[in-house]
């Protein structure tokens, strides 16, 4: 009986940490995404001289834009292979020129809105 109390004991303070894990896996993950994403960006830039608009979004990393800035020297092999989604199913948010610098590239967090706290947080280019 002792042995059984002590076990649900150690499950309580446990469980608890265990579980809050796979969050904070997804918060990794979609801080990996955006320095990935970043990346590819920046080869573009070297390419065209500019980053994609707003408009032509990331897109423009998988298949060859239209409009402006134009895309004069694009890689025919594209920059992506895919424009990843979050790890919570939502899409990468983009905006060139950005706020906080040339572009602003991030996640809504877990709860898919802009701003919040914790796991909510709007994960970005500017945190990393």
């Amino acid at each position: 009986m002792v042995v059984v109390v002590i076990l649900g004991i150690l499950a309580a303070l446990v469980v608890p940490q265990v579980m809050s894990r796979p969050d904070q896996a997804k918060v990794t993950v979609a801080q990996g995404d955006i320095k990935g994403i970043a990346s590819a960006l920046d080869m573009y830039k070297l390419d065209n001289h500019s980053y994609p608009s707003t408009q032509q979004g990331l897109e423009a990393l998988v298949k060859k834009p239209s409009g402006n800035p134009a895309a004069k020297n694009w890689n025919k092999d594209g920059y992506l292979k895919r424009v990843p989604v979050d790890p919570w199913g939502n899409d990468y948010q983009y905006l060139s020129p950005g706020t906080r610098g040339a572009f602003d590239l991030y996640s809504f967090g877990a709860d898919g809105k802009q701003g919040g706290t914790d796991l909510n947080a709007d994960i970005g280019n500017w945190d990393l």
